[in-house]
């Protein structure tokens, strides 16, 4: 589902280079859940960012689904971005404007569907993590483990192969993110999906099937 050879990235400007990623090689199976982990500096965000086709790789090749992605132009990319992944981030990433359901539909926007049919997946992603009832609130009149939630079902909606979660339950307590963790091994056991994880929390990365470890942009494990 994922492979990544040979991967660098390099950050460089008039006074300084920053060797990011080096070498990485990694390959995560359909279906597998994985999690990322090392201490902060050490290239995991960067990672989850050339796997999600964010940042370009210096060097190496990336492939997901089984196509070299690095042979994309940048229309491409975006199309099957889209079309194939799921993002879920810290901070949310949430539009205050807009109510929970337009948040969720957001990402529908870029395809050829209905606006019926838009509002119709957008509902069931949100009844999928148990907020049905709040179809019509705001970000601002939630809880942090609601906003989450309002953020896994956003990147769930278009029904992608592969979920990337950045640090999904740094932002809160323990219980709100065992919540959020029992919702990603759902979608990872009952809808196949595969997921790559960042996290500082090792109880959270027991959870998965497998914990990569990163060390000064190095893979150490």
């Amino acid at each position: 589902m994922i492979r990544l050879h040979n991967i660098q990235k390099i950050y460089r400007t008039r006074a300084i280079e920053t060797l990011a990623l080096d070498n990485i090689n990694l390959e995560v199976k359909e279906g597998e859940f994985i999690s990322i982990m090392g201490p902060s500096g050490c290239g995991k965000s960067t990672l989850l960012n050339v796997i999600g086709l964010l940042d370009e790789p210096s060097t190496g090749s990336v492939e997901l689904g089984g196509q070299q992605i690095m042979d994309y132009n940048s229309r491409s990319i975006a199309k099957f971005r889209n079309k194939h992944l799921g993002f879920v981030f810290q901070s949310f990433h949430l539009i205050n404007e807009l109510s929970v359901l337009d948040n969720v539909e957001l990402p529908l926007i870029y395809r050829s569907l209905s606006g019926a049919d838009r509002r119709k997946r957008a509902i069931a992603a949100l009844e999928q993590v148990g907020l049905a009832n709040r179809l019509h609130h705001f970000p601002t009149q939630l809880s942090g483990g609601q906003k989450q939630r309002v953020a896994i079902a956003r990147a769930v909606v278009g029904t992608p192969d592969i979920l990337l979660a950045d640090e999904p339950t740094g932002n809160l307590d323990s219980v709100m993110g065992n919540d959020i963790m029992e919702i990603l091994k759902g979608l990872n056991r009952k809808e196949g999906t595969t997921i790559v994880m960042v996290t500082h929390d090792q109880s959270m990365a027991d959870q998965t099937d497998r914990i990569v470890r990163l060390f000064d942009g190095n893979k150490v494990s």
